[in-house]
């Protein structure tokens, strides 16, 4: 190791359903730990936790399910149609989400981690201590499609979820290294070998061949 403290933190972001899941997935498959916010976001808010009872004091008790949990699809039809109800929501689960991403990366001593983070951009402010951002890249156009299918919305719904977003512009401006997925499979296993290689030798990784 090269006496760095900790791994050396990347931090994996893109549009929602640009192919984080698949990236992260090859990732995975070459040994590197991820951490995904959005377990993040489950973890947080389980039964019995601070953030699902700061939840709940909100939004009151009808956003749990029959078993006590968090209805995430009733919390998420609410969310989008209230732009208050969605910057309540988020000042109450990011901070936590944000400590949970630390509390993992800074524990991992392998090379290095991944932090699929998908509202890097919204909140690159708070993320200014990771290392290196990769940025999975798709055309608009082709994220509305996978995220119709995916979720079985409309179009009107995709495009107002994308709305929320950051632009693809300002995910481009923070990135350190692009994958573009609009490609075959093995383009983009290709693509992530590569990238495997440049971090083990950034990390100073004795794994490097």
């Amino acid at each position: 190791m090269s006496g760095r403290p900790h791994a050396l933190v990347v931090a994996l972001t893109g549009g929602i359903a640009a192919g984080k899941s698949a990236l992260a997935r090859r990732f995975e498959a070459l040994g590197v730990a991820v951490h995904d916010a959005d377990v993040a976001a489950r973890e947080v808010v389980e039964p019995g936790t601070a953030g699902l009872a700061a939840v709940v004091a909100s939004f009151g008790e009808e956003v749990l399910d029959g078993a006590g949990r968090l209805d995430r699809g009733a919390m998420r039809r609410r969310v989008f149609a209230d732009p208050a109800a969605r910057r309540t929501l988020e000042a109450i689960i990011h901070p936590l989400v944000r400590q949970w991403l630390h509390d993992h990366a800074m524990a991992e001593r392998g090379p290095y981690c991944l932090l699929a983070i998908p509202l890097l951009a919204e909140n690159i402010e708070h993320y200014r201590w990771v290392d290196r951002v990769l940025l999975v890249d798709t055309p608009e156009s082709l994220q509305i499609e996978r995220l119709m299918r995916r979720d079985g919305i409309d179009e009107t719904l995709a495009r107002r979820m994308l709305a929320n977003q950051a632009t693809r512009a300002q995910r481009l401006a923070l990135a350190d290294d692009v994958i573009e997925n609009e490609a075959s499979e093995a383009d983009l296993d290709a693509a992530v070998a590569r990238l495997h290689q440049r971090y083990l030798a950034l990390a100073g990784s004795p794994h490097q061949p």
